[in-house]
């Protein structure tokens, strides 16, 4: 089995941005890899220093000019860089928008301009005035809430805040300010009310929230926005390149080591709130139903404790705070936009991660057409697991998941990815293999324009001109799936799920059905450790691209069948992320080690254009995606306002977590969930294998491998 470097793309969060806070692992890096392992190794083995030192002005040119050298794209300091440094530092400075006046960005952008004028020499003495900018602000911010909540102090119910920060505008005057902290009290003192917190304590409350804010604004000197200047220049060249403080790398140890225990979700900062990534399969979250994706958790409560409000917290806190042992309960507060933006709270008992929830699973479905009886299964993969030992591998489970269904005489298969969000890329590549025999799967190319290319073939690893050539054993054709194939896919599909699903479409194989596209993550980042305790860097260092010749990179693999979304995930994607790199191409490498005339029927664009059409007249008269598409489209008619008025009613409405469902109960839940999705993932495979083409694959698949 090949190195954990060169197959591992698994990952892990650790930082305040989607999926900048992930680390792959890739074989395309400049630095020495059994070296980068040994010091991984000392990372997992042994605490950070007691004395770990802090980023100074005279690390930040060094820093710099790492990230630059190592960057897969981003060569030099260009002004774009400089302007979206800048752009991330100010974001950071104050993420809710709540601080600065529109005055202030001008004089910031002044100030910051020296810090990243070269990669020779930074001056940080600019730092000076913007910390004492921020101070006078975050005073500003105090003075203005205690006048707020005076004796006079009333709930004004028509009041409506937009909690999108995106589009909202920096006050001009102060008294926009006044109106928006207003409106941001009122809706946290709304938030306490609601959880059974009187009125007194909770103005109390928010008095203590806004002193806080200063006393720790205060206690981030200009010293410590060094730091803070490192993170923005690092993710001013792509979102998934990180500069990791000694903390963000503690906390990254302490999730490779799979100390697990609490709700199972990856969390990442938005403009001051704390929002749900994605749900770890067969974690607590996810076994519960009760969180989805894109969730904004406002406030935590530990058990028979009163909840705290996390808006504007630090993640790091906001972590700690909802980690925990096993068998102990939590209560979150959060946001929901779907046909409005609500509030209710979910309680949730922690739990290790239960690898069994996470296993390959299969369920069988039957259909009558024309008075035949067809079977289909349906393959449910939540991650592309593994270890190095070979004890549990994904790729073995799928395997004898379809000599299964052999047995069971399956018409059709169904492998559903729509919440697999990567992992092992050797799983990924020999689990294509399973579906498609001899192959080239996936490439990478790093800056160097080295091009590496997996293959399930015969053989050893190699070269081949000036590609690299890294094999997986060849399946045996008795091993290999020829029937009708159906993927389905959401905005949740990413990393590995984006080249198993791409694969099988640019090679005709599969109907890929699904949301408008995945994910659209088709980088891979390396880590490495700083020298003296400062962290460690995480660097884009290549691209993934599939056999087609395309990368994956922002664009994903695009549905062949749309379906509606599963629920609001506009905001879910590479695109949705600041300053992606654009997708690249390459020369197709599909005809490497591929059977010229392979034994599976093709999926043609004929084909594709019936049953896309089949499916839009069966969603259309199904009453759960009409249900769907409408609670989507006035979603996205009010994103973002809250009328602080109707929270009550929403809490009276939705019932929060009151309800006490048994395990069972809340299996159900979930599978009710997405029930509509995999309904027609069967109907479109029963069209397929009704509509089964008369021509052969090998003519078309010959063509595209000649062009």
């Amino acid at each position: 089995m090949p190195d954990k470097n060169t197959n591992d793309i698994n990952e892990y969060s650790s930082g305040n941005n989607p999926r900048s806070s992930r680390i792959n692992f890739s074989s395309k890096n400049r630095f020495n890899w059994k070296k980068f392992l040994l010091l991984l190794l000392l990372i997992l083995i042994l605490p950070l220093s007691s004395v770990a030192k802090n980023l100074t002005c005279n690390h930040l040119p060094v820093l710099m000019k790492n990230f630059l050298n190592n960057h897969y794209a981003i060569k030099d300091l260009t002004g774009d860089v400089k302007i979206h440094a800048i752009n991330n530092m100010i974001q950071r400075l104050d993420p809710s928008k709540t601080l600065l006046y529109a005055s202030d960005l001008e004089r910031l952008k002044s100030y910051l301009q020296n810090l990243f004028v070269s990669i020779q020499t930074a001056n940080c003495n600019s730092l000076k005035p913007v910390y004492d900018l921020l101070v006078t602000r975050a005073q500003e911010n105090e003075a203005i809430v205690k006048k707020i909540i005076g004796p006079d102090y009333r709930l004004d119910e028509i009041l409506e805040l937009n909690i999108d920060v995106k589009k909202r505008p920096y006050a001009k005057t102060t008294t926009e300010k006044q109106m928006l902290l207003k409106k941001i009290v009122q809706f946290q003192i709304e938030n306490d009310l609601l959880a059974g917190i009187d009125l007194a304590e909770a103005k109390k409350k928010q008095i203590h929230r806004y002193e806080l804010q200063t006393m720790r604004i205060v206690e981030r000197n200009p010293e410590k926005l060094i730091t803070v200047a490192a993170e923005a220049f690092a993710q001013s060249l792509d979102p998934h390149t990180t500069y990791l403080s000694p903390k963000d790398l503690e906390e990254l140890r302490i999730q490779m080591q799979l100390s697990l225990e609490g709700i199972g979700a990856v969390l990442r900062s938005d403009n001051g709130f704390t929002v749900v990534e994605e749900l770890i399969p067969g974690g607590a979250a996810e076994r519960s139903g009760l969180l989805k994706p894109a969730d904004k958790i406002i406030a935590v409560a530990q058990a028979k404790e009163k909840p705290v409000n996390i808006i504007d917290m630090d993640l790091q806190d906001v972590v700690k705070m909802i980690r925990g042992k096993k068998g102990t309960r939590l209560t979150l507060t959060i946001l929901r936009q779907a046909e409005r933006t609500y509030r209710l709270d979910v309680t949730i008992t922690r739990d290790k991660v239960d690898i069994k929830e996470q296993e390959a699973k299969i369920t069988y479905e039957s259909r009558k057409m024309d008075g035949k009886h067809y079977r289909f299964g349906i393959i449910d993969l939540p991650s592309f697991y593994g270890d190095e030992k070979g004890n549990k591998s994904c790729y073995e489970d799928v395997k004898n998941l379809l000599a299964e269904a052999r047995h069971q005489h399956v018409d059709g298969i169904v492998l559903d990815l729509s919440r697999n969000g990567g992992g092992l890329l050797s799983e990924a590549v020999r689990i294509a293999g399973l579906f498609l025999g001899e192959g080239a799967i996936v490439a990478t190319k790093d800056s160097h324009e080295r091009i590496t290319i997996y293959v399930n073939g015969t053989g050893t690893s190699e070269m081949k001109g000036k590609y690299k050539l890294i094999k997986f054993p060849a399946e045996n054709s008795r091993s290999v799936y020829t029937g009708p194939l159906v993927v389905l896919t959401s905005r949740l599909s990413a990393s590995a799920s984006e080249i198993v699903a791409g694969a099988l479409k640019d090679y005709y194989r599969a109907v890929i059905i699904g949301t408008d596209h995945t994910f659209g993550k088709g980088s891979v980042q390396a880590l490495t450790p700083l020298p003296q305790d400062l962290g460690g860097m995480k660097v884009t260092t290549s691209l993934f691209f599939l056999p087609g010749g395309h990368s994956t990179q922002k664009t994903g693999v695009e549905a062949d069948v749309r379906l509606p979304n599963f629920f609001i995930l506009k905001d879910i994607g590479e695109t949705a992320l600041e300053y992606p790199l654009p997708s690249q191409t390459i020369k197709p490498f599909l005809g490497w080690y591929i059977n010229p005339t392979p034994p599976w029927k093709n999926v043609e664009q004929s084909m594709l254009t019936t049953l896309a059409a089949k499916s839009k007249v069966r969603v259309t008269k199904d009453e759960k995606f009409a249900e769907i598409i409408k609670n989507n489209k006035e979603a996205a008619e009010r994103k973002g306002i809250i009328r602080l008025a109707d929270l009550r009613k929403e809490v009276e409405k939705e019932g929060g977590s009151k309800e006490n469902k048994t395990p069972t109960e809340l299996k159900q839940r979930i599978k009710e969930q997405y029930s509509p999705f995999i309904n027609e993932s069967i109907n479109v495979l029963l069209d397929m294998v009704m509509l089964s083409s008369t021509q052969p694959v090998a003519q078309v698949l010959s063509d595209r491998i000649g062009h």
